[in-house]
């Protein structure tokens, strides 16, 4: 060693070394390489659906799949690096912003519409640039797309540039299912208006779907179980009454079933009006809300105990919310196929909680039965994934709540 003399087995230490580490070189970027494709697939699958932007939920995304692939690693007892698992890390979300706002920056948006029939996307998606046609021209615009009422009786000369338009290259939509893509919304015309024309919705997810909700229960409750005691003591502090709040609702297949929830208003006396419709709707700054009730509220912990009625059958973490009975009869009296949103279990959270938040007004429930609508027509685990990233970020901002 002295005067800078190296022992002739040094390079042999470091050969050794490396050959030492290759395995777990080799399984840290099979696992990000892995990790970063899942998290490529999720993002290109949930950004489909109306309202998504892929900023929103690239980190979840990202966050999530390297996550498990550093569990899975570790579970599996592999050798593996975590300095090059977080480069990797680093580097895909880096370049799935990167993409994300190239994508951004060279969508669409302005759009040109055939003036005939039903036009009413122009008014519900005040976000595009619509641009009426006032003659039947083809528009001259490289990033020109067309949108009509193809169920109208439209001219031969508009016909006939529709068609021109589309041998040209140039996108022509109908209004109705764009309507549903920029809205999240459907209205339903006819019964049968699901994916495969027919009543019952992807038989083939509902299974699985079941499955899902019980594994996810019983892997939760264990971790949830000492904050819903902490949180069971503070609702008895808070005010008196019993901790959890049961409600009769209507349930999958127009079943009724107790619905449980952690109690935030002050009790009510026991009267004629309190199956009422009136009681049974929580208003903006509802004073029978507690302090406690209101935090409750706010980041839906009080929705937790539903868990239970997840491993009954009556309930899943994701569909329509269940209405009190009283308002569940008052809105099939007044609204056109609202029956049909029990095709499906309800749920802790869904599509419409995720984009309306809570609503009472008879118009406000009208645009939330669309929106159960598009989760009924649309029903799949992708859709599902996509709320349940978007329930993280309103539990956090509180989105929503009464």
């Amino acid at each position: 060693m002295a005067g800078g003399i190296v022992p002739l087995g040094a390079p042999l230490v470091t050969f050794g070394s490396l050959a030492q580490n290759l395995p777990g070189t080799i399984n840290t970027q099979l696992g990000s390489l892995i990790a970063a494709v899942m998290a490529f697939l999720v993002l290109r699958r949930v950004t489909v659906y109306p309202g998504t932007r892929a900023f929103s939920f690239i980190l979840p995304a990202f966050s999530s799949t390297f996550g498990l692939a550093a569990a899975v690693l570790l579970a599996a007892r592999l050798d593996y690096s975590g300095s090059m698992l977080l480069t990797g890390y680093v580097a895909t979300t880096g370049s799935a912003f990167l993409l994300g706002y190239v994508e951004q920056r060279a969508a669409a948006r302005r759009m040109y519409y055939v003036p005939v029939g039903n036009t009413g996307i122009v008014e519900d998606t005040p976000q595009v640039d619509w641009v009426p046609l006032v003659a039947p021209v083809v528009p001259d615009d490289p990033t020109a797309s067309i949108v009509a009422d193809l169920r109208s009786d439209h001219s031969p000369e508009w016909e006939r540039m529709l068609a021109q338009a589309a041998i040209a290259g140039i996108p022509v939509y109908h209004t109705k299912q764009l309507r549903e893509s920029l809205t999240g919304r459907v209205q339903i015309e006819h019964l049968s208006e699901n994916s495969f024309g027919s009543l019952l919705p992807g038989l083939g997810y509902r299974g699985l779907k079941r499955a899902i909700d019980l594994l996810a229960s019983i892997v939760v409750l264990p971790f949830l179980l000492i904050p819903l005691i902490i949180v069971a003591l503070l609702v008895r502090a808070s005010s008196s009454g019993p901790i959890l709040f049961r409600q009769r609702r209507m349930g999958y297949r127009g079943i009724p079933f107790d619905m449980l929830k952690f109690r935030t208003m002050l009790e009510r006396p026991l009267d004629a009006d309190r199956e009422s419709r009136e009681s049974a709707i929580t208003l903006d700054g509802d004073a029978r809300v507690t302090r406690v009730g209101r935090f409750l509220r706010r980041s839906r912990i009080d929705e937790l105990p539903q868990i239970i009625n997840i491993l009954r059958g009556e309930m899943s973490w994701i569909g329509p919310r269940p209405e009190a009975m009283s308002l569940s009869a008052w809105y099939d009296s007044e609204l056109p196929f609202y029956t049909y949103r029990h095709i499906v279990r309800p749920g802790i959270t869904g599509w419409a909680q995720v984009n309306q938040g809570h609503v009472a007004g008879l118009d406000d429930v009208h645009v939330k039965l669309h929106y159960d609508f598009y989760y009924i027509k649309f029903f799949s685990f992708w859709l599902d994934l996509l709320i349940s990233l978007r329930t993280v970020g309103i539990m956090l901002t509180g989105f929503g709540a009464k």
